[in-house]
């Protein structure tokens, strides 16, 4: 999803470049360099940047001042960790911007609701689903691929709408008859774009994907 920021306040797009500076500064601190360098996967992560960043240049817009795109960032999560899908957002939406397509303005703001939560949503499923349900290859890939990209999408296009309502730019009447109806349809398509990805890349690239293991997953199973 993308917010204009011409329907927020100074004093809300100031908390959210605040609040962004500290997510990025612990992506960048915490991020396991060596470990991306030691895998040779640098040419991966660059490349789902890029990805990202021609994906969500396609957007369409759902009412005045929300549009909405493909987010993609379960699939980069599962593969790269909170840290580097932090940053691989970060660049994408860099270069979404730097090609006139979001205002500079909003860019923290932004970079928090199509990055930050979703990846951290993701983070949160993946640690809940890793506990309660068993390490076996169909529940990764269906429950971690599938079901979490659909709700991520989903819970981000009602988190927009919370947003907008709290900023004062439609009451929760408005957007109830014109967009939050639709929202539950966002769950398919993110569904499929992340989960087929994550088909592809454990059965054929599993060591691009660090939070999957062949021997929790599937040897012994």
């Amino acid at each position: 999803m993308t917010l204009d920021p011409a329907l927020f306040t100074p004093f809300a797009l100031w908390s959210a470049i605040l609040l962004y500076g500290l997510c990025l500064l612990l992506a960048l601190w915490h991020a396991p360099w060596r470990q991306l360098v030691r895998a040779r996967i640098t040419h991966v992560f660059f490349g789902a940047s890029v990805a990202l960043m021609v994906l969500w240049q396609m957007e369409t817009q759902v009412q005045p001042g929300l549009s909405y795109h493909l987010l993609g960032l379960t699939a980069v999560t599962l593969m790269f960790g909170w840290c580097f899908a932090v940053l691989a957002a970060s660049l994408a939406l860099l270069g979404v911007t730097l090609n006139g397509a979001n205002a500079w303005d909003g860019f923290a703001l932004n970079a928090l609701l199509s990055g930050v939560l979703p990846i951290s949503l993701t983070l949160v499923l993946l640690i809940l689903i890793r506990r309660y349900l068993p390490k076996q290859f169909f529940v990764y890939v269906l429950v971690n691929g599938f079901l979490t990209a659909g709700l991520v999408g989903t819970a981000m296009g009602y988190m927009a709408a919370w947003l907008l309502v709290g900023a004062g730019a439609y009451s929760m009447a408005e957007l109830r008859e014109s967009v939050l109806p639709f929202f539950p349809l966002m769950f398919l398509p993110e569904a499929m774009l992340n989960g087929w990805i994550m088909v592809i890349l454990v059965a054929f690239r599993p060591h691009w994907v660090y939070s999957f293991s062949d021997i929790e997953y599937i040897k012994g199973k």
